[in-house]
């Protein structure tokens, strides 16, 4: 006895035709690749920012204020620097505004998502782990964009900042942007895990931020902060990004107030860098999907 193909040929045995469901399991239909999953949730991550307006202007106001109070305050020349304090603060803020975006942010969310299980539903999706993260730095890259925008038109309009004509300038100020949003947001993913809950992340990530922008020369010049201060807000991103940006905003002469009397660009690519290979080392090390009363 003999059976026919799908075609009709006599000879050889039928392959049946598997539902839609069996085919995709089976490896005919191909889920998205991570990238393409790590792009929908980078949209579905805007778009839930987005909607949420308080948060929203909130997360874009804070520093413009901040700005605008230290700027308005601090306005007369800064000696033997060619600038006035308020251009000094805002190169400054830039630098604290993306720390906001992508630390601050980031260790907040993501510690009241994995408190609210959200974190542990996704994981039982076939999503793969590195779609989440993808969609959280399209979020930070997004915003932290759109944050550095505002403050450069506000730095520009009303404080009088000279912005860059060349393109080495601007250069160097992408390199620096996108080192220092990468390593922040890795710390920011890094410390996510160190709140025992959702409601004291905000404890736990607002205050070494704060600090941070103190002992960073974001607030305060870095000539009347102590070198003990120094030392310590060194070890971290944002004084160097800060330092950087100091170094594409303002002339030259600016250089004086610097505590080593010039930008260090080659420093500042060295430790940005570091903290991008270390904070993916600690959120390798750290990180979790469940809270602990989770188990």
């Amino acid at each position: 006895m003999t059976t026919t193909t799908s075609h009709g040929t006599p000879g050889t045995p039928r392959t049946p035709r598997l539902p839609g469901r069996a085919r995709a399991a089976s490896g005919a239909e191909r889920l998205p690749s991570a990238w393409w999953l790590g792009l929908h949730q980078g949209t579905l991550e805007l778009k839930q920012f987005f909607r949420q307006r308080e948060q929203g202007v909130f997360t874009f106001a804070f520093p413009v204020v901040l700005l605008f109070l230290f700027a308005s305050i601090f306005k007369g020349d800064v000696e033997d620097a060619g600038i006035t304090a308020s251009q000094l603060y805002v190169a400054a803020m830039i630098g604290a505004g993306i720390m906001s975006i992508s630390f601050q942010s980031l260790g907040i969310a993501i510690a009241m998502e994995r408190d609210e299980q959200v974190l542990r539903r996704l994981r039982g999706t076939p999503m793969p782990p590195v779609s989440y993260f993808l969609g959280k730095v399209w979020l930070v890259l997004i915003t932290g964009l759109l944050e550095t925008l505002l403050l450069l038109v506000v730095g520009a309009t009303l404080f009088d900042l000279d912005l860059p004509t060349s393109p080495e300038k601007w250069f160097t100020f992408a390199w620096i942007f996108v080192l220092g949003l990468t390593g922040c947001a890795l710390l920011g993913v890094a410390i996510s895990s160190v709140p025992r809950s959702g409601r004291s992340a905000s404890s736990v990530v607002v205050l070494p931020f704060l600090v941070l922008q103190f002992i960073s020369g974001v607030y305060i010049a870095i000539d009347t902060v102590p070198d003990w201060m120094l030392t310590l807000g060194a070890l971290f991103p944002l004084k160097w990004m800060c330092q950087g940006f100091r170094g594409v905003f303002l002339p030259e002469s600016a250089q004086v107030l610097e505590q080593a009397g010039s930008w260090e660009y080659g420093r500042i690519a060295l430790v940005l860098t570091a903290w991008c290979v270390g904070g993916l080392a600690l959120c390798l090390l750290t990180f979790r999907w469940k809270s602990r009363r989770d188990g």
